[in-house]
């Protein structure tokens, strides 16, 4: 994402233009929209026209418009954009109040106007415009049969490919059917990875599976990387990296991100940071459980009494469409930052994000037990639900 220019007021209203050069800046542009903003961008508007015969025909015009935002709609596969809403500019080819949608496109500026541009949200542009903030681990998590290519980005775990292929159980004296089959999925899945991971940008490919699988599947990879003098693999062969998980599913991602080996080669990526984060929630939670909270009433009063070290809270909250629910946890966020302490906010779209997701979306590890907070446990889970 690149920043254009930023016009903001002492009251912090005001307006940031700003160019998506990735897919993922498409992400990061939906969760800074809200209804009620007012976007203005290039867009195509059917015309109907005129001629001087009387005949009437329509044309397509690139036009700018500025739209009240009404709805967001956002494809997480396609990284794919659309914003409907209300004209509230004249424009000689849309009247005003006349409904548009524009879908906003990579490479093509748009300029996003708001009465209050608040500290998540400005945050969230200074992350989106680091360049330090991409795309740079790759996993393929498989078992027999099955495979999932993902891509872990800082914001989200994309699946780019699943590969499945039916293969029959080793008989007695004949395993050429099985064999044959193995084959032919880790051939599909060594294409997979070919097409689907750029290793100018990836820094590891994580092979995940339970028992021997991803061994002998590096070994037949390699194998006929050599054979082929495939340049691409033999080149990228030390940032192959082999871990265990307990299936190929795609939620056993998080069993390999957790790994110390993978934590130690990924200690510079956010989606780390992030499953450690909640690692250490969860083993909080199980040994120590005066030290950890979830439920948003709970978490607030445990910040009241200064004890939060850590607060894990998911991105989906700030996409609240009541402004006070929203402001609720931008106020909370802030003030455990006043507190000295530190905040990581989950990505929705990520694996460890879809875990704290199941915990109401706002957890807290805390710096000392409070011990009276435990008995109203039940009760504020029971209000949050």
């Amino acid at each position: 994402m690149k920043l254009v220019r930023k016009d903001l007021e002492k009251d912090n209203a005001g307006q940031v233009t700003l160019i998506p050069e990735e897919p993922e800046d498409m992400w990061h542009t939906y969760n800074l929209l809200q209804v009620g903003d007012s976007l203005r961008a290039s867009t195509i508007r059917k015309v109907q026209t005129e001629s001087a015969t009387g005949s009437v025909g329509s044309n397509r015009i690139r036009t700018t418009l500025t739209l009240c935002v009404e709805a967001i709609d956002f494809d997480s596969q396609a990284c794919q954009l659309r914003v409907k809403g209300t004209n509230i500019q004249e424009n000689e080819y849309v009247k005003m109040g006349a409904y548009h949608t524009i879908e906003l496109e990579p490479n093509r500026q748009f300029t996003l106007a708001k009465k209050q541009w608040d500290s998540v949200v400005l945050e969230r542009i200074e992350q989106a415009c680091d360049p330090a903030w991409s795309a740079d681990v790759a996993a393929v998590v498989m078992q027999e049969g099955l495979a999932h290519v993902c891509l872990v980005t800082p914001s989200m775990t994309l699946t780019r490919a699943k590969v499945e292929v039916n293969i029959p159980r080793k008989r007695k004296g004949n395993c050429s059917q099985h064999d044959r089959a193995l084959e032919r999925f880790y051939e599909q899945v060594v294409q997979a990875i070919q097409r689907h991971i750029n290793f100018e940008v990836v820094k590891c490919v994580l092979v995940a599976s339970p028992g021997f699988v991803r061994e002998q599947f590096c070994d037949y990879m390699f194998q006929q990387a050599v054979k082929t003098d495939n340049k691409l693999l033999l080149e990228n062969r030390s940032k192959f990296l082999q871990v265990h998980s307990s299936s190929g599913h795609k939620y056993a991602l998080k069993e390999a991100l957790c790994d110390p080996a993978v934590s130690s080669r990924l200690s510079d990526t956010k989606a780390a940071g992030e499953v450690k984060a909640l690692d250490d929630f969860y083993k909080m939670l199980q040994h120590e459980p005066d030290r950890a909270f979830y439920g948003l009433k709970h978490v607030e009063k445990a910040n009241e009494a200064m004890a939060i070290d850590t607060l894990l809270i998911s991105d989906e909250l700030f996409r609240h469409q009541d402004v006070a629910t929203r402001a609720r946890y931008v106020k909370l966020v802030d003030s455990v930052r006043e507190n000295m302490g530190t905040v990581r906010i989950f990505s929705s779209l990520h694996v460890s994000g879809e875990q704290l997701g199941q915990l109401t979306g706002v957890a807290a590890i805390l710096r000392f037990p409070v011990a009276e907070l435990s008995d109203q446990e039940d009760e504020s889970s029971s209000e949050e639900d």
